[in-house]
C-alpha cells in the first residue's frame, strides 16, 4: 500500500495535500482498498462553508456507501468533477485523478491536528 510522506492524513481515512492555504483531500490507498470497487462518488455542490466533522457527501463502492467527512474548518474553493464520470479513478489513482475536493483552511492552527504519515500507519496497523 502507498502512503506518501508529504500528505497528512486524518483518522477518517483522508488524506490531505497542503499547499499554501489551500488543502487538497482524497481518500487514502487503504481506504479505496477497504470499500473496494468504487462505482459512485457524491459530493454536495451547495456546500460553501464547511466545518470539522460535517458530511460532504458519499462514496458508493459495489457492498456500503461510506461518508467524506470535513477534517477541518474551511471554505470548498473545487470539487473533483470528472469523478462523476470516472469514480473508479478513487481506486486507481487516490492520491493522483482520485482527489475529491480543495478547501481553503480557515485556521491553519487545525493542521497540526492532523496525522502524520507513520501515526497513520498505526491506526491502520500497518
Amino acid at each position: 500500500m502507498n502512503f506518501p510522506e508529504n500528505l497528512k492524513y486524518s483518522d477518517d481515512h483522508e488524506w490531505i495535500l497542503i499547499e499554501g492555504n489551500v488543502a487538497t483531500i482524497g481518500i487514502t490507498d487503504y481506504a479505496q482498498s477497504e470499500l473496494g470497487d468504487i462505482v459512485f462518488v457524491d459530493i454536495n455542490p451547495d456546500l460553501a462553508d464547511v466545518h470539522a466533522g460535517e458530511t460532504l457527501g458519499t462514496i458508493e463502492a459495489v457492498k456500503t456507501v461510506s461518508d467524506i467527512l470535513v477534517p477541518f474548518n474551511g471554505k470548498i474553493i473545487e470539487i473533483n468533477k470528472a469523478l462523476a464520470d470516472a469514480p473508479e479513478d478513487v481506486n486507481t489513482d487516490p492520491y493522483g485523478k482520485g482527489w475529491m475536493i480543495k478547501i481553503e483552511i480557515s485556521d491553519p492552527s487545525e493542521i497540526e491536528k492532523l496525522l502524520d504519515v507513520e501515526t497513520y500507519k498505526i491506526l491502520i496497523g500497518q
